[in-house]
């Protein structure tokens, strides 16, 4: 009965002068009302007021009676105030509205100034799957407001079979601006950089660098050596840094020379400047590697570009790396410690001189022990690194850390039963497998994995090895639970 009469005074208030008091009401009447109220709600989409008229949007929307939306709500998308549009928009969407006259209007407002209305817009053109009108859906390709052109591009996505919408995403792609033209580009399936060769390549000189951006991106995988020339001449007269990087990631991994003097170009650039070093180090040497040094001692240098140098220096590996990259490997920079890593890690996989194997084994060693930044990118570059093996014996028996304890597990041989370290190392691993440290069980239980395809089955000391390993299949850890049943189904049936 309460209700009832709430329902009278919103009537009553409805025809009011005020246009506060019959929005109100119409709000209320959205609220509570019932299915025959939704005329008054529909009278009042002629309001002058748009305030008004913008209640009665949002009151159909709550009042849930799609057949007293049908005709109003598509005139109220149209409306001169974006309030009232906007609030009719998302009451077309709640209802469920569709037809030629919903779409049409969804339509419209892809265009729509306000952003909420173009959100809004493309929500109700999504729930039914139609694009509405092509041309200015892929023209939202561009739109600034991510919420905008993230909804535009999955709706394109969407209706990607239809021949219209495929035809406008082609085209905006040859032809279209800024952004727009950038995200088609980036959109478009593999299959379709043939038909757009030419476009492309002018793309590398237009002047939006997004375009230059995903012009150059998409021609990285043509494989023809005009498209490489055009790329090269692209880069030497590039100017923006982000284009310029991409430009010289791609041909830096072809190995192309032409980079060399963009590179010590954009070496100083923050942005550009880690592309540049990586592409130098996959130039000729003897040109490269003066311009690597100089910059891997500046500091007035981003600390990406001075790692990236690092990694660099290790990559073309000339007598001098090793011990250039030792003397910055205790560097208090964070950034610059894990590019010497990467270096060391490389020149240690290419092969190290013998007078250098001894020096890297031990600084490593250390700094394992020490750089709990970089634990396991130290342990990387030790990986077949023989020379250490004695230091990170005792390491695995008196580590500083858990991280430290398994990357020097990690290490360890275990697959030479007839080597006494081997068998020693096999204790190590059985030892650590009731560590309270995960990585650390995990590490012993790879080691005992290990010595058990070379050997076939368990040290004959190891008798409660099985009964440890079965526990550890119902650890927390769902990789140690793994490794471990693993190994519990190896030694059932033997190695394969």
């Amino acid at each position: 009965m309460r209700e009832d009469h709430q329902i009278a005074f919103f009537l009553r208030e409805s025809a009011q002068p005020e246009p506060e008091r019959r929005a109100a009401a119409l709000k209320g009447l959205g609220r509570i009302g019932r299915a025959e109220h939704a005329r008054v709600l529909a009278e009042a989409a002629d309001d002058p007021a748009p305030t008004v008229r913008g209640a009665a949007a949002l009151g159909l929307g709550r009042l849930g009676v799609p057949e007293a939306g049908e005709e109003v709500l598509p005139l109220l998308m149209g409306d001169t105030d974006p309030d009232v549009r906007r609030r009719a928009s998302v009451a077309a969407t709640r209802l469920g509205l569709s037809g030629p006259a919903v779409t049409r209007a969804f339509a419209r407002l892809l265009s729509d100034p306000d952003h909420h209305v173009r959100i809004n817009a493309l929500d109700g053109l999504s729930a039914w799957g139609v694009p509405g009108d092509v041309t200015a859906l892929a023209a939202l390709l561009g739109d600034p407001d991510p919420a905008v052109w993230g909804r535009a591009r999955t709706l394109l996505y969407r209706c990607g079979e239809d021949p219209a919408v495929r035809a406008e995403v082609m085209r905006t792609a040859r032809q279209g601006t800024g952004a727009a033209r950038a995200r088609a580009l980036e959109w478009l399936p593999e299959r379709c950089i043939g038909q757009l060769l030419d476009s492309l390549l002018t793309g590398l000189h237009d002047p939006s660098p997004a375009v230059r951006i995903q012009a150059a991106r998409r021609l990285f995988h043509v494989e023809q050596q005009q498209v490489q020339d055009k790329l090269a001449a692209a880069l030497r007269t590039e100017e923006h840094p982000e284009v310029a990087a991409g430009l010289l990631r791609k041909l830096g991994g072809l190995g192309d020379d032409r980079v060399t003097g963009p590179a010590v170009r954009w070496l100083r650039d923050p942005v550009a400047g880690p592309s540049a070093a990586r592409a130098l180090g996959t130039v000729d040497p003897g040109t490269a590697a003066p311009h690597l040094r100089t910059a891997l001692t500046d500091k007035t240098l981003s600390p990406h570009t001075r790692a990236a140098t690092a990694a660099a220096i290790g990559t073309i590996g000339r007598w001098d790396a090793v011990w250039l990259l030792l003397s910055f490997l205790d560097d208090p920079d964070d950034v610059l410690r894990a590019g010497v890593l990467d270096g060391l890690e490389t020149l240690v996989d290419n092969g190290l001189r013998p007078w250098e194997r001894h020096p890297v084994a031990w600084a490593l060693t250390d700094h394992l022990a020490t750089d709990d930044r970089h634990t396991w990118r130290t342990r990387n570059a030790l990986d077949g690194l023989t020379q250490a093996l004695p230091d990170l014996r005792r390491l695995a028996d008196n580590a500083p850390s858990g991280e430290v304890l398994a990357a020097a597990l990690s290490l360890l041989d275990g697959d030479d039963p007839t080597d006494e370290h081997t068998r020693h190392d096999v204790r190590r691993f059985l030892r650590r497998l009731d560590d309270p440290h995960e990585p650390v069980r995990y590490e012993a239980v790879l080691g005992l994995e290990r010595w058990v395809e070379a050997a076939g089955s368990l040290p004959p000391d190891s008798e409660t090895a099985r009964g440890r390993l079965a526990a550890l299949t119902e650890d927390a850890s769902p990789r140690l639970r793994q490794a471990a049943t693993r190994l519990v189904g190896t030694l059932d049936t033997g190695p394969p």
